[in-house]
C-alpha cells in the first residue's frame, strides 16, 4: 500500500514542475520588456492583419463551393458577429456560419460558445471532439480540433461545429489560444483568432453524425480561407 506521504509527493511533483514552468515562462516574457523598458501588458504587440480580420464582421467570408444567401451583423452576447446563411453548390445543403473576429490586441477568447448557446437557448446532446487538417503547403498541414454536438430549441435542431481559428490551426479551448499567443509574443508577434460556429439544420432530435461530412467540409473551407486570405495579408 502506498503511504500517505509518498502519495502526496507523487501528486505534488507534477504541480511543482508546472509551477516552475510557469515561472520560467513569465521570466522569459518579462526580460525583453525589462531591457527595452516596454512591457507587453503595457504595450501589446500589434495583431497581424487585424484590419482584414475585423472586416469579416461586415462582409463574412467568400467560400469555394458555397454560395452566400444572406450576410449581416448579428448581436450575440453584447458583441457583433457575422451571421452568414450559405448553400452548398450543386446540393440542397444549407448552413448558418457565425464568425466573431478579434477586435483588438487585448481582445481574447472567453465565453463565445456559452453566448451562442444561450442566444439560441439550446438543449445540447451528442457531444464529441472532431479533428481535421488543412494543407498550408505541400509539406505542412494545419491541425484543427473542434467541438461537435447537437443543439435543439423551439422545434429547430442543428448539428454544430465550433472552434477558434488561428494562423497555424485551431482549437475550441480559450486556454489553447492563450498559450499559443504567449509563445508568439516571445517573438514579438501575436496569434490572431476568429471564433467559428457552424450550424447545419437537421431533422428534429436526429443523429448529428449524419451531418458531420458536410460540417467538416465547410469547416475545412472556412479554416483554409482564413489562413490563406485573412491571417496572411501584409501588415498595415
Amino acid at each position: 500500500m502506498i503511504s500517505s506521504y509518498k502519495f502526496l509527493k507523487e501528486r505534488q511533483f507534477p504541480q511543482v514542475i508546472a509551477l516552475l514552468l510557469l515561472v520560467l515562462l513569465l521570466f522569459l516574457g518579462a526580460v525583453p520588456g525589462y531591457l527595452s523598458g516596454r512591457f507587453s501588458w503595457q504595450q501589446p504587440a500589434p495583431v497581424h492583419a487585424l484590419k482584414q480580420i475585423k472586416e469579416i464582421r461586415k462582409n463574412g467570408l467568400t467560400l469555394a463551393g458555397w454560395k452566400t444567401l444572406q450576410q449581416q451583423e448579428q448581436p450575440i452576447g453584447g458583441r457583433k458577429w457575422s451571421l452568414q446563411v450559405i448553400k452548398k453548390e450543386d446540393s440542397q445543403a444549407e448552413a448558418i456560419l457565425l464568425l466573431l473576429p478579434q477586435n483588438g490586441p487585448k481582445d481574447q477568447p472567453q465565453i463565445e460558445w456559452t453566448e451562442v448557446s444561450n442566444s439560441w437557448r439550446w438543449n445540447t446532446a451528442q457531444h464529441r471532439s472532431v479533428d481535421f487538417t488543412v494543407q498550408q503547403s505541400d509539406t505542412v498541414a494545419a491541425k484543427v480540433e473542434a467541438n461537435f454536438f447537437r443543439g435543439f430549441s423551439n422545434g429547430e435542431t442543428f448539428a454544430v461545429l465550433q472552434w477558434y481559428a488561428m494562423p497555424d490551426g485551431g482549437n475550441p479551448s480559450p486556454s489553447h489560444w492563450f498559450w499559443t499567443d504567449q509563445f508568439a509574443q516571445w517573438q514579438r508577434k501575436r496569434s490572431p483568432w476568429v471564433a467559428v460556429s457552424i450550424m447545419i439544420p437537421m431533422e428534429t432530435l436526429g443523429q448529428a453524425d449524419k451531418n458531420l461530412p458536410v460540417a467538416k467540409s465547410l469547416a475545412e473551407a472556412v479554416q483554409s480561407k482564413l489562413m490563406k486570405d485573412v491571417f496572411t495579408v501584409s501588415k498595415n
